[in-house]
């Protein structure tokens, strides 16, 4: 059974400890207040939310979790499709008593979130997608070390050799303004194994092989927003375009902005999530 670990009554930072490992948990707000999950990418952690946090706290229990694999989360032996990522976040909105919730996730974060809305009907309220193309049409090149990391020997090879330098110039295609990476983003990376980075990346691609994105949400019938920025350099923002598709979806183009709108530009990313949670409330 999960187990609700928290260090203390009250704690903000803590673990849900779950059949196949524990994963970390922060949150932020009012416990009150209506809820909202944020769910990162691929090699990311609770860290990249920090900027848009207190933007949206104010409002709402904000409730970030690393997935398996990643940050301070257990490292699965079951493996990292986004089924299974969604049921293990599913697990810990239970233990949290979040009830009804709005969902953001960010790029891979998207997918899981989109899952997660399929296995719980009526619990998710409303899905806000940062940053994840419509279908694999939409990817865009990811550079030689990109897909070198990814591959899986030269990958596990290269990861058994990984520097800050390497993580850095990695992360570089997820910004296009002037970002200075914290170090407890370069720390989480670094962190990860080689199967969890690898595995996360080839499950989200498998998941948008076997139905796009607007396919998935038109069938949940959910309030969606999706945010994109025009210099994305891992998804080709044109594709934004295919959202329009899904009935009702609010598309968001953010000028300038690459991949990371919540760290490149919290204050408009924030807002957009936070005029959403409250217009989509109940």
């Amino acid at each position: 059974m999960p187990e609700h670990i928290f260090a203390a009554p009250g704690a903000h930072d803590g673990f849900v400890r779950l059949d196949d490992g524990d994963l970390h948990v922060v949150q932020d707000g009012p416990d009150g207040a209506p809820a909202v999950l944020l769910i990162h990418g691929t090699g990311a952690s609770t860290a990249w939310w920090d900027p848009v946090v207190p933007r949206l706290a104010g409002a709402c229990r904000v409730i970030r979790i690393d997935l398996a694999g990643h940050g301070r989360s257990a490292s699965p032996a079951g493996g990292y499709g986004v089924q299974d990522q969604a049921r293990r976040a599913g697990a810990v909105l239970d233990q949290l008593g979040a009830g009804r919730v709005m969902v953001i996730g960010h790029s891979t974060g998207g997918a899981v979130a989109t899952a997660l809305a399929e296995q719980r009907p009526g619990q998710v309220t409303a899905l806000a997608l940062i940053g994840i193309g419509p279908s694999l049409d939409a990817v865009a090149d990811e550079g030689v070390l990109g897909r070198l990391l990814l591959a899986p020997v030269p990958g596990r090879l290269l990861w058994a050799l990984r520097t800050e330098s390497m993580i850095r110039s990695a992360l570089g295609t997820a910004f296009t303004r002037p970002v200075g990476i914290p170090d407890a983003i370069v720390t989480a990376t670094l962190g990860m194994t080689h199967r969890a980075l690898a595995g996360t990346s080839r499950a989200s691609g498998d998941y948008l092989k076997q139905q796009s994105l607007p396919a998935r949400l038109t069938a949940l019938g959910l309030p969606v927003l999706v945010i994109f920025g025009t210099d994305d350099q891992r998804w080709r923002s044109s594709a934004a375009t295919a959202y329009h598709a899904v009935p009702g979806a609010r598309v968001e183009l953010l000028p300038g902005v690459g991949h990371t709108p919540m760290m490149e530009d919290p204050q408009a990313t924030g807002q957009l999530l936070l005029d959403f949670a409250v217009l989509t409330d109940g």
